[in-house]
């Protein structure tokens, strides 16, 4: 793990929301939201947003922070890039978010490879999903219930409150420990010398969560969780997961493991709550389903997950048959079993409701058949129908490098980049096409502007600047390159100076 992932996880580590040792257990198109919400009474005893005047971390502060933790996620190798997996998330997110009380902030969500069954919130509104989060949930509102809990540490701003009660420039010191305590995640062995220095156990204990940020979040997630169309009983059901799963007792695990306990008053407080609320039914997304599937498909040996999902589907033993067949299916293609693979497709054809996931996977079972023909076709015919599905555009612009069909990639990319103007993937296809091409201005400008989203303005003013270098191109396109290296150049020297 590098010294700057670390240093991303050290932050995961100060911002856990329920941590258990052993079990690893850390809580931290869908349906259109239904138009229920809470009582009335149930809103009483809400809290405040948390004020941002009472702490050391201004919105900017935040914000700043947010963009560095991305900045690392977004080429860290724990971090997972399967972007179907990712827009589920961010979309969920979204929803959720959209019914909090704080229409003002941001959110941003990524997917972490471990299956421990963990989240956590950032400041800045970044939010972690451990895919082992995802296989642990029962339905979409087990997991939906998490994230609103996670939502509700960010509105409140508990870590900026907490950092608050430093009197000094507390945020300062937290980042020079932020490598001790995540060479603890890293590397348990290292964890009790990580943890011995006055200074970094006394900054842990300052930064765990109280138990009333607990039980904030959850009231505030409960309410999320309500407002966006769940079923609210989705988070006590979560919580009783939780607590079978740990295998340390509470008081028992270590203090640095066990910072935000799920207690058994706070189980009972939500379960009481929910209790008031009328009771509804809320079936869970198909995309749910194909997710989990997808992650159990791509876990482990392959042939052990086709083992699985055939005993699965043989014996009825899923939630769901489609996703049990989609994710056999997967787990086939890993293996290269391509016919066994295009059956469970057949299947899914003939029972399953239409979905971007099946479509996506019929093609990328034809490139891995080497069938380019029968490849282009099919993404061609399912962009049409799914037109925002970022897999299926970065298949077909995968698709048409491979063949060197530069030209088609690039029409593509542009014609669909006003949809996601912030993915920098785009931009490197597009710089890869370019140097293919031997433009050499336009692929320097399309990698800069890639590391611009990337939050690395370093490497983004390096590219713009080799642009300039570039003898060719015309007038237009050498004063858009000097326009935004300007740009850049600014935004650097602010970044450097703050």
């Amino acid at each position: 793990m590098s010294i700057r992932l670390n240093a991303l996880f050290a932050l995961i580590l100060l911002s856990a929301t329920v941590s258990f040792a052993g079990g690893t257990i850390s809580s931290k198109p869908y349906n259109e939201p239904l138009d229920t919400r809470l009582p009335a009474d149930l809103h009483q005893d809400l809290p405040e947003l948390g004020d941002v005047s009472q702490t050391v971390l201004s919105a900017v502060d935040e914000q700043r922070i947010a963009e560095q933790i991305l900045a690392e996620v977004s080429v860290s190798d724990e971090v997972l890039a399967d972007v179907e997996v990712v827009d589920y998330l961010q979309s969920l997110g979204n929803r959720l978010a959209a019914a909090s009380d704080d229409k003002q902030q941001e959110f941003y969500f990524f997917v972490v490879k471990d299956a421990s069954i963990n989240a956590f919130a950032m400041p800045g509104g970044v939010i972690g999903v451990h895919t082992g989060l995802f296989l642990a949930s029962n339905s979409e509102s087990e997991l939906a219930s998490v994230l609103g809990h996670e939502i509700g540490h960010v509105t409140q701003h508990h870590l900026a409150r907490m950092l608050a009660k430093q009197k000094t420039d507390t945020f300062k010191n937290v980042a020079g420990i932020a490598l001790a305590l995540l060479v603890a995640r890293a590397n348990p062995q290292l964890a009790s010398g990580a943890l011995t220095t006055s200074s970094a156990a006394g900054i842990q204990r300052q930064l765990d969560y109280t138990r009333e940020h607990e039980r904030e979040a959850d009231r505030v997630g409960l309410s999320i969780l309500e407002n966006a169309g769940f079923d609210a009983r989705g988070m006590p059901a979560f919580f009783r997961v939780l607590q079978r799963g740990s295998r340390f007792m509470e008081g028992s695990a270590p203090s640095f493991l066990r910072t935000h306990p799920l207690t058994s008053e706070r189980i009972a407080d939500v379960e009481n709550r929910v209790a008031m609320m009328p009771y509804k039914q809320v079936a869970s997304n198909l995309s749910y389903f194909f997710v989990r599937a997808k992650l159990r498909a791509n876990d482990g040996l392959a042939q052990t997950a086709i083992d699985q999902f055939e005993y699965n589907i043989q014996t009825g033993r899923y939630a769901n048959e489609a996703a049990e067949h989609y994710g056999l299916a997967v787990a086939m293609l890993r293996k290269n079993d391509f016919s066994g693979a295009t059956k469970q497709m057949q299947w899914l054809d003939l029972h399953a409701v239409k979905s971007a996931f099946i479509e996506n996977l019929k093609a990328r079972i034809a490139v891995a058949e080497k069938n380019p023909k029968k490849a282009a076709a099919q993404y061609s015919a399912a962009l049409n129908r799914y037109p925002e599905s970022r897999a299926l555009i970065y298949g077909y612009a995968e698709h048409f490098l491979a063949l060197k069909q530069t030209k088609e990639m690039i029409e593509l990319i542009k014609g669909k980049q006003q949809l996601f103007p912030r993915d920098a993937h785009f931009y490197d296809y597009l710089a890869k096409a370019y140097f293919r091409e031997g433009k050499d201005l336009l692929a320097f400008q399309a990698q800069g502007e890639a590391y611009y989203r990337q939050y690395n303005l370093d490497k983004a003013v390096e590219q713009l600047e080799l642009a300039t270098k570039v003898k060719e191109g015309s007038f237009y396109e050498k004063s858009i390159v000097e326009a935004r290296l300007k740009e850049f150049q600014r935004l650097q020297k602010m970044s450097k100076t703050e």
